[in-house]
């Protein structure tokens, strides 16, 4: 194919209109890259799923075309679901070192090899086929993301990945604007930026100004301090740590994945302290209560997490007592709003001193919020834009903050997971849609559970489930024992025995009507069952439980 004649194309796979799963194809004829490889957490109505990974149904198609995977950055909803990935596509992965250290113990866990994993600085440049992947650094809640530019056949590509512009970063390191402005200059063909805060006002403050809230807190403190956060913030590990060395206290980790994270940022030196610093879990009791801070997970509310199961007084190894400040150094996702909630009141009822809420200056966003995107628009001045990383409405708004620029309207693409869109020099088009969806995983299980399997957990736990046992006699069609029914999650079979007993009845007159038409066929019996007790049921009770007719031949 002739030079002039190729087109790059962008395919996202996750990301677009939803918060995490984020997945990215960059193709350019038969070479393909993709950036990251994220999961997302299971909504409410997700009933058992534990995890959400994008489909790669396009990838594995595709396979022998894919030359890396790049990573921006070690969150979960960028490299969640490379465990999962890398069991069927085999590929190098490059990351910075955080991320990688991170990833590592994910694929550890899950069995997967870890030897295609190589180790990229901020401001490196990698060859990979037809791509020439830049490493950008770039402020977020996590350090060692970047931002990524990716030099094409077809032209210049940046990706911001997940970014705030921070000016006074805990490590000194900020957004590096120089090399965003020298590839403006140089001509960007096409932007792919955050949009999670686009719907956000002015500035995010910086990380830093946490430590000040941290300070407070710990001054105001007569017992120990238990600090929920997310495992992956290592800044604000930090500054816990940083405050802790301040009030001479020592520092204890609860939760698997903050042990985790923390482990891996001492080892690569992204958490600095005093030796000594950190003690066991098991060493809190050897200290008095005003020498001791508890890190931990849980600041979701997650059923399972460390510090759910202390607000319920179920955890074997922190029992909380009246003067124990915690400290909820996260916003709620949304849809965790109750479960944040019903953990805070909890902790309250125990006499803890709960600090929560974005008035009390302990948490700030990793996002960029609208003067910041302008800013990042303005350094890079790409032709063509396409709003990633959010829900539909932040894309919206991005798109707009875009035109507000002076940014032409058809050169705005908006679309969904599984748009393709394509550009040659000059132009940009929407090509049509490829697979892309979700898989969900349940335990070990990979996909197993579809829509369907979700609809029937939905019923049963909105109406629960009523088994109709009966035996027949195969060779004379008749009944010869039952009908038994068993009703689990529907009513309390002892409190409704003449709805239970008519019921009965109803099965046996349908059982009657089949074998005097002569019905024969057990599929066509369980479903004449099936269709008397359920109209019945829905009658007096206004429930549509699920029901199993089960027959036993003899």
């Amino acid at each position: 194919m002739a030079k002039g004649a190729q087109k790059l194309q962008i395919i996202p796979l996750g990301g677009l209109g939803e918060i995490g799963k984020n997945m990215t194809v960059v193709r350019v004829d038969d070479e393909i890259l993709v950036i990251d490889s994220g999961l997302m957490f299971p909504e409410e109505d997700m009933l058992g799923i534990d995890l959400v990974i994008p489909d790669i149904s396009y990838l594995l198609e595709n396979r022998d075309k894919i030359k890396a995977i790049v990573l921006t950055h070690g969150h979960e909803d960028h490299i969640g679901a490379l465990p999962y990935v890398l069991k069927q596509i085999n590929v190098p992965v490059y990351g910075t070192r955080l991320t990688l250290g991170i990833l590592e113990g994910r694929l550890k866990e899950n069995g997967v090899d870890s030897s295609n994993l190589h180790s990229v600085m901020q401001g490196d440049i990698i060859n990979v086929g037809c791509f020439s992947v830049g490493f950008i650094r770039v402020n977020h809640s996590i350090p060692d993301a970047v931002g990524l530019s990716i030099k094409t056949p077809v032209g210049m590509i940046v990706h911001t990945g997940d970014f705030k512009l921070d000016y006074t970063p805990i490590d000194g390191k900020m957004t590096d604007f120089r090399r965003f402005s020298d590839l403006g200059n140089r001509g960007v063909l096409l932007m792919m930026a955050d949009s999670t805060n686009a719907e956000r006002a002015g500035h995010t403050p910086s990380e830093s100004t946490v430590g000040a809230s941290f300070d407070k807190a710990f001054h105001n403190a007569r017992g120990r301090i238990i600090v929920a956060t997310f495992s992956s913030n290592v800044h604000r590990i930090q500054q816990v740590v940083d405050t802790a060395v301040r009030y001479k206290r020592r520092v204890a980790v609860l939760g698997r994945s903050m042990v985790n994270v923390v482990n891996i940022s001492l080892e690569l030196g992204y958490i600095t302290c005093p030796e000594g610093t950190f003690i066991d879990i098991d060493e809190i009791n050897n200290f008095r209560s005003e020498q001791v801070v508890i890190v931990t997970t849980g600041s979701q509310g997650e059923p399972m997490s460390a510090l759910t199961r202390m607000s319920a007084s179920d955890h074997r190894k922190v029992t909380i007592v009246p003067d124990d400040t915690v400290i909820i150094s996260a916003t709620p996702i949304p849809g965790n709003e109750k479960l944040v909630s019903k953990t805070i009141d909890n902790l309250m009822r125990l006499g803890a001193n709960v600090v929560y809420g974005r008035d009390k200056g302990v948490h700030v966003s990793g996002h960029a919020s609208q003067e910041e995107l302008k800013l990042m628009h303005n350094l890079v001045r790409p032709k063509f834009f396409i709003p990633v990383h959010g829900e539909y409405h932040h894309l919206v708004q991005h798109a707009k903050l875009a035109q507000s620029l002076g940014m032409p309207k058809d050169h705005i693409f908006m679309g969904e997971n599984g748009t393709v869109f394509e550009f040659t020099r000059d132009k940009g088009t929407v090509a049509g849609k490829v697979t892309a969806g979700m898989v969900m995983v349940d335990g070990l299980g990979v996909g197993d559970v579809g829509n369907i399997v979700l609809r029937d957990r939905r019923q049963l736990s909105q109406d629960g489930i009523l088994i109709v046992v009966v035996t027949m006699d195969k060779a004379s069609n008749t009944v010869v024992a039952g009908p038994d029914i068993v009703s689990r999650g529907f009513v309390y079979v002892r409190e409704s025995e003449a709805l239970m007993d008519e019921a009965k009845a109803r099965v046996e007159q349908a059982l009657d009507r089949c074998e005097d038409e002569g019905v024969k066929e057990w599929a066509a019996i369980k479903s004449n069952v099936r269709d008397a007790l359920g109209r019945y049921l829905f009658e007096k009770t206004r429930r549509r439980p699920m029901i199993l007719p089960i027959i036993m031949e003899i």
